[in-house]
Formats: structure tokens, sequence, C-alpha cells
């Protein structure tokens, strides 16, 4: 049986008809596999990837477990020391006989002899001026600093995240504003060719709204150019694949209610890492003094020791054959010179204090003068909002009127063109000011150390 490929019963060739749905089915798959690759995030997800998948994060987390093992490892300075020891030894007598001076009797000795001497001992430091007590002190506030350095770390990973969502958001928002210029640009385009042919207006005219467009179309690929950039940066920080799109949904507590500044310098002087860390330090100052101080007071320890000594070949006790001495002690050391050495020492320690003292006023300070600007940031980022609103309205009464003027021939192209352009220029600028004033009002909440606490 033969099957004609070439023709149908309508007189229709089969190949002309199996191409168009070979070229169907695998546009649908393209399309299909393309939109798996894009997901919707919202920020608070964003951030949540962020923080699993951030490698300076995994980073701090080991310091801070290697800090509270140092803290462990000077908490077992305290405990007893204790140690055992068995030694072989073995004695050739060159001469069998000994005599010793004046006496008339010679002691007769052996060609050689074993020994084995054992010892077990453990000693307790009683009391040293409580230095392990301010050393194991010390470190607990290390490995807390640790922890701070961690936290600090993961505000700037969560600020790090919204501020690349923000930077995407900005692309495609200013991407939708383009496009809806280009589709005003093109029922332009075609308006002019209508009065061109109609004789209304010249070729001039028409190639003037097509060069336009061009100009837009170049901005159109200057912004997908940088939003794959954003894109592929916001994937690799949340560890993502590098081939999805991602489509940031929703940005979370913007709000723009009258806020207080003085709430924001109280948690930021509360909640900051940095202020939190001056008075660990100070604290770390403290008790170096103390530490210094406990070099004054003499150390009082205790111990014991158990002695095996076997003279024979055999290390195994038997009868009569075996000396095991215990012997039990006690010691007071003091190093009397340490009260003439350390006045040195203190000085230098107590000025450090001073310094902490300071630095936490210094840094204090320095909270203060950030939160104001960020605060005073986040209020011209909402006026800015206020006035582009504004502006927006005259902007489009504006391209109104040129509109109308030049479709009566009273406008020249050039300023229908600039109406436009003002128009769509205050529109992109306005969805630009109001992403700014979303990433001012985050800004404001790091830097009074609120970040993390706030829904996003």
């Amino acid at each position: 049986m033969i099957i004609n490929t070439n023709n149908t019963g309508s007189g229709i060739p089969l190949r002309k008809i199996a191409l168009p749905v070979f070229f169907l089915f695998f546009s649908l798959i393209g399309g299909r596999s393309y939109a798996q690759e894009k997901k919707v995030l919202s920020v608070n997800e964003a951030v949540q990837l962020g923080i699993e998948n951030s490698k300076t994060l995994k980073l701090s987390k080991n310091r801070i477990e290697e800090a509270l093992s140092r803290y462990n490892q000077t908490k077992d300075e305290v405990l007893p020391k204790a140690s055992a020891s068995l030694m072989f030894n073995h004695a050739e007598f060159l001469d069998n006989q000994f005599q010793l001076p004046g006496s008339n009797e010679a002691l007769n000795l052996p060609s050689g002899a074993n020994a084995y001497i054992g010892t077990v001992s453990i000693e307790q430091l009683i009391f040293a001026g409580n230095k392990l007590k301010y050393a194991a002190e010390s470190s607990k506030l290390l490995s807390q600093i640790a922890g701070s350095d961690s936290e600090k770390l993961k505000d700037d990973v969560v600020y790090a995240v919204i501020n690349d969502c923000y930077n995407l958001y900005r692309i495609e928002q200013s991407q939708k504003v383009i496009k809806q210029n280009l589709e005003a640009v093109d029922k332009q385009i075609d308006q002019a060719q209508k009065f061109f042919n109609q004789g209304i207006v010249t070729k001039n005219d028409v190639l003037r709204f097509q060069l336009q467009r061009k100009n837009i179309e170049l901005t159109q690929v200057d912004l997908e150019t940088n939003r794959k950039v954003v894109n592929y940066n916001l994937t690799i920080l949340l560890g993502l694949p590098e081939n999805l799109d991602l489509d940031i949904s929703t940005f979370g507590n913007t709000s723009s209610q009258p806020v207080l500044i003085n709430s924001f310098i109280d948690s930021a002087l509360t909640e900051r890492e940095d202020i939190k860390q001056t008075s660990i330090r100070n604290e770390l100052a403290e008790i170096n003094i103390k530490n210094i101080k406990a070099d004054l007071y003499p150390t009082v320890g205790v111990g014991g020791n158990l002695y095996y000594i076997k003279p024979s070949a055999n290390p195994l006790p038997e009868n009569n054959q075996v000396l095991a001495p215990v012997a039990v002690a006690a010691s007071v050391k003091w190093n009397i010179d340490k009260l003439w050495t350390t006045k040195n020492k203190l000085t230098e320690a107590r000025i450090q204090k001073s310094e902490a003292l300071l630095n936490r006023e210094l840094v204090s300070d320095n909270i203060k003068t950030e939160v104001n600007r960020e605060f005073q940031a986040y209020l011209r980022s909402l006026d800015r909002v206020k006035i582009l609103e504004s502006s927006i309205e005259q902007a489009k009464e504006n391209d109104r009127i040129l509109e109308s003027k030049y479709k009566n021939n009273i406008a020249s192209v050039t300023d229908r063109i600039d109406a436009e352009t003002q128009l769509y220029q205050a529109l992109i600028n306005l969805e630009l000011a109001k992403a700014d004033a979303g990433l001012a009002f985050f800004t404001l909440l790091k830097t009074s150390g609120t970040l993390k606490s706030n829904n996003l």
C-alpha cells in the first residue's frame, strides 16, 4: 500500500500542513520552558532566601562557633590537671663490687638491673586571684561580639536583597512606561502618515516621530540590559539558578504615615549592634583591670602524687618487691614583684576603659547623625512623590493641549514631541521616586536597627 505524501484529498500538500504544526508544537514547548524559568517572589521571600543562602553569614556562623569553643576552653582550665607516666630503666654495672671509703667490706653488685618507675599525679588550682574566672568572662564577651557581628552582617544581607529588589522594580516600572510611550508614538506615526497623505504635514514630521521612536527603542534596550544584570546579581545573592527570571510581587511595609525621628533614634541607641558592642567592650576593659589586679594575690593549689617503683624486669606488682609511696601537697605561691610591676599596667588598662567609654559616646553621636540624615532623606523622598504626582496632571494637560493643537495644525511637530516626552519622563520619574521612597524607608529601618524586626 502506497501513501501519497504530496497531496491530500482537498488538494493541499501534507508538507505545507506538517511544517506549521511542527513549528507550532516546538514553539509551545519553548514557551512552556520559558514560563518555567520565571519565578515570582515577595520581598519577604527574597530576604529569607538571602539569609539562608548567604555564604557570608555561613562564614560568620563558623566564627561564632569558634568563639564559643574558645569560651569552653577557658572554662576547662578550672578542671583538675592529671597525668600518668611509666618508665622502664635498665642499668649495666661495669664493676660487680663497690666499696665505700673507710669500709673493709665490699658490696657485691649484679652485672645488670631492671626497674620500672611509674607516676600518677593530680593538681587542682584553688585560688589564683580569680584569673580563670576573668578569662572565662572575657571569652564569653568575645563570643557575644562575634554574635553581634553576625547580626550586623545579617542586616547587611537583608538590606542588600531589598536594595536589589528595588533596583529590579525601578527598571521594570520604567520598562512599562517605555512600552506605553512606544504605543503612543506608534499612534502618532500613523496619524502623521495620514496627515502626510492628505498633504497637511510634511514628510519631515513623519520622520521626526519615527526618529523619536528609535530613541525610545534605544532606551528600551538599555533598560533590558540593566534588568538582566540586576536580575542575575539577585539570583546569585539568593542562591537561585542564574537562568531564572525574577518577578518581585510585593514590597511590604512602606508606610508613608507621619513618623517621629525620636522614636527611630531611641530604637537605634538600643537595637543597633555597634552600640551594643561598645557596651561589651566596656565590660571587657573592666575585666582587664580586674585581671591585672589579680596578679597581686598569691596562688593556692593542692595536689597528690602516686609513685610506683618495681626493681625487676617484670612490671607486674609482686609481694615485697614494689615501692608505692603516696605524696599529698599544698602549695602557696606569691610573686611579690607584682606589687610594684603592675602599677603601669593598671594605668594602661584604666586608659583603655576611658577610651571605651568615649568611643561609646562617639558611636552614639554618629548613630544620631546617621538616623537624622536618613530620616530627612525619607521625608524628602515623600515630598518628591507628592510634587511629581501633581506634575503628572500638568504634563497630561499640556500633552492633551499640544495634541489638539497639532491635529489642528497650530503646533509644530517639535512642540508635540516635547510635550509627549515630558509626560512620559514625568511618569518614569514618578515611578522612580516611589521606589526611592520605599527604599529610603527600609534604609531608615536599617539605620534604626529595626530592619529585621519589621514585616517586609
